[in-house]
């Protein structure tokens, strides 16, 4: 608790990179590959895991962790239940962030954009390939639901495992990816003394401009 208390003395120096905007690439979904390919080697768990960020239809913003599962030249793709509450908001919302937080090599990169559902088949191909207690999960969790107790989503999992037992199974209709296609990307480098580097990229039409932003 005493810690708590003091979370204004909660202080840390940022000195393992910089950033030269004249150094990166063009392209920021290329400099992002290069950026998360580091990331990948150097950190052993969740170098793939990022802030989805949705707003409702009133207003109200949400937030959770998801993981990357695919990056190409359009997007970036996740998997998740359609009827969920992140769900809900992209259909009423079309617009939504992602953040990507580093702590070990002190960078983040914030990614907006618009997110629209993957193509079926692709859904099909990542449900195909999850484990197969994975694909149970998604097939009985009714997600963001309120339940009685854990017992109840126990009970549900060990039914439906029995009656498939050794059975191929089939993706549900409520559950499949989502694809962000960034219209912004801002890559941020601690630095010391609180001057962080920001370099931000906006698609302006087909081309993208970058510009350096105070920090």
């Amino acid at each position: 608790m005493e810690k708590i208390n003091k979370l204004h003395e909660i202080r840390r120096e940022y000195e393992k990179s910089s950033l030269d905007e004249q150094m990166m690439d063009e392209n920021p979904m290329r400099e992002f590959r290069v950026w998360l390919s580091s990331a990948i080697e150097l950190i052993k768990d969740d170098a793939t895991a990022m802030v989805l960020s949705t707003v409702s239809i009133d207003g109200r913003p949400s937030s959770r962790i998801v993981l990357l599962k695919d990056v190409n030249e359009v997007g970036l793709t996740f998997f998740s239940n359609y009827k969920s509450r992140k769900g809900q908001e992209i259909d009423e919302n079309t617009f939504a962030s992602l953040l990507f937080y580093w702590k070990e090599q002190e960078r983040q990169i914030r990614i907006e954009g618009m997110i629209s559902r993957t193509n079926p088949a692709i859904s099909d191909e990542y449900f195909n390939g999850r484990p197969y207690d994975s694909q149970i999960a998604a097939i009985s969790s009714q997600q963001g639901q309120p339940v009685k107790d854990r017992s109840v989503l126990e009970t549900s999992f060990e039914q439906i495992k029995a009656e498939t037992m050794g059975k191929s199974l089939k993706r549900p209709e409520h559950w499949g990816g989502y694809l962000l296609k960034p219209d912004s990307f801002e890559f941020w480098q601690g630095r010391p003394n609180r001057l962080h580097d920001r370099i931000v990229y906006k698609l302006n039409g087909a081309e993208w401009e970058r510009s350096r932003l105070s920090p």
